[in-house]
């Protein structure tokens, strides 16, 4: 059976042409989705008007995916307020929601999830712990010559430290806290981890996230607190590091001169292990 063609058009231009633009369009919305999920786990918490600043796209092209991925149940908008914006409106910024983190891969979940619930029924929750332990000593052999490498300046550590989880699949990433607020006494950095390949995981054996933490102080070498975890809800894993105390302008010249005890180290803190956030 023959396929008539209109006068003027070629095969291409036909119906099964029209067919075919569709599943291009479709497919090239697709791409650009998986575009859009991608740099909103890299960046996340992010506004619209940044993904469009990052991806080239306009506002309206921004939305368009952003509520096709939303309505996909892949992201989902958090409401932050911002203490310096006084009373305004409260920005609206996107992340990956649970379903979007799975999709990027949990192929071995279940099975993981059963063998480690068999290990801890048969040879108790300390089994669980050591497994992670040595899941994790891995991790420090690899990342310890990078951090070391990157300086003295526990600022350096963390951003080499970040570099190398990102390295891993963890995107992770860091920021100062404190040091341009006006009446912050200490300095420290957060240390973020918008993707973690072991989430639902470690939501049923928060040991996983209690290693990583221990391993980060040990590399940093001083003593770190978890703010929130993915596995425990949060929308990205957050690790506060301990700076030290901010140095204001005109402190010295206020400086008793019989005063020439020596300052306390920039890495000394009250902050404990044991003070952590548990998933």
């Amino acid at each position: 059976m023959s396929h008539s063609v209109v006068p003027g058009r070629t095969k291409g231009d036909s119906v099964f042409g029209g067919v075919d633009d569709a599943d291009s369009r479709r497919a090239v919305d697709e791409r650009t989705r998986d575009k859009v999920l991608s740099a909103v786990l890299e960046h996340g918490p992010v506004s619209a008007a940044e993904l469009g600043d990052r991806l080239g796209f306009t506002p309206a092209a921004v939305r368009r995916h952003l509520d096709a991925l939303s309505r996909d149940g892949l992201i989902e908008v958090k409401v932050i307020g911002s203490p310096s914006a006084g009373a305004g409106r409260p920005a609206r910024r996107y992340v990956l929601s649970q379903r979007g983190q799975t999709r990027l891969g949990n192929d071995y979940l279940h099975i993981a999830q059963a063998a480690l619930g068999q290990l801890r029924e048969i040879a108790g929750p300390d089994a669980v712990r050591q497994f992670a332990a040595g899941r994790f000593a891995d991790m420090e052999e690899r990342y310890r010559p990078v951090i070391e490498s990157a300086g003295d300046r526990l600022e350096d550590k963390a951003a080499a430290l970040a570099e190398a989880l990102s390295l891993d699949g963890f995107v992770g990433s860091t920021r100062e806290i404190g040091r341009n607020a006006p009446h912050a006494a200490m300095l420290s950095v957060q240390l973020c981890q918008g993707h973690c390949p072991i989430q639902e995981l470690a939501a049923d054996f928060p040991d996983f996230c209690e290693q990583e933490t221990d391993v980060f102080a040990r590399l940093l070498g001083v003593d770190v607190r978890r703010l929130s975890t993915l596995a425990a809800g949060g929308h990205v894993c957050t690790t506060h590091i301990p700076i030290g105390r901010i140095a204001r302008a005109g402190e010295t010249a206020r400086q008793s001169p019989e005063s020439d005890a020596p300052a306390p180290h920039p890495y000394v803190t009250n902050v404990s292990n044991h003070q952590q956030g548990r998933p």
